[in-house]
């Protein structure tokens, strides 16, 4: 019972501090991509720049595991599916929250994909996780996202968020909908933290800044930013503009 609120007040330690978080789970849906050719030096950088959580495919902490820092969060992320086969938006599960524990996990990462013909499989899969994640007291983030060739619009990125939300996910990662206003409602109708995820990557770092900025202003619980962060070079000075602004130091 405790467990679960004690691992989210470690992620979420104060209302001033959001959280850091970076998927690093690319590989599996998309290959050794660029940024991901080897995982270590990454997380060492990240690290070394301000991140809170980390968050990778089970196979993965063999190699994060001998660099991970005491005081960054692991998150585990088993939902699988690649982009050599046909059905690439249906994630299957391809772990548990019982072997994310013995992995030393602090938090269960599922993906979601709405708006595709295998969805109802994917929410069975996410309730069934909440449900080992309830007993196990091990918070569940879901990756809920809307495979629509517009990513979604701001009416349909808040239902799944909500979805996600009452399946029993503890965080929900999303698109951000473009607009603060269309945010702030996401925010206020959905009853978890909900943390924005990059996308892929765009060259205006300024832009993408301001986006961050405007999401933590109307409610934003932090970020889950991937390949716009690790496909950058360097990657220290971006990281470590985001930890200031993500913890409050900007």
């Amino acid at each position: 019972m405790y467990g679960k609120e004690i691992r989210l007040r470690r992620l979420f330690p104060s209302a001033g501090r959001k959280l850091f978080s970076v998927p690093l789970d690319h590989s599996v849906s998309m290959g050794p991509i660029d940024g991901l050719e080897r995982l270590a030096p990454v997380a060492v950088e990240l690290q070394e720049s301000g991140v809170d959580l980390l968050i990778v495919t089970k196979g993965a902490v063999r190699e994060l595991a001998p660099v991970l820092r005491p005081e960054v969060r692991l998150g585990v992320h088993v939902s699988a599916s690649t982009s050599l086969g046909s059905t690439s938006n249906r994630k299957v599960m391809v772990g548990s929250a019982e072997e994310a524990l013995s992995l030393g996990a602090d938090v269960l990462s599922v993906q979601v994909n709405f708006g595709v013909p295998e969805e109802p499989e994917m929410l069975r899969d996410l309730g069934e996780a909440a449900d080992a994640c309830r007993g196990l007291g091990l918070p569940l983030l879901c990756m809920a996202y809307v495979k629509k060739s517009n990513g979604g619009t701001p009416d349909e990125l808040r239902h799944a968020s909500r979805a996600a939300a009452d399946t029993g996910a503890d965080i929900v990662k999303t698109t951000y909908p473009g607009a603060p206003e269309e945010f702030a409602r996401l925010c206020a109708t959905t009853p978890v933290p909900v943390l924005i995820g990059g996308g892929v990557r765009v060259d205006d770092e300024a832009a993408f800044l301001a986006t961050v900025r405007d999401s933590l202003r109307v409610g934003g619980a932090g970020v889950c930013i991937g390949r716009n962060l690790f496909q950058r070079r360097p990657l220290a000075p971006l990281a470590t503009r985001l930890a200031s602004l993500l913890h409050g130091s900007a």
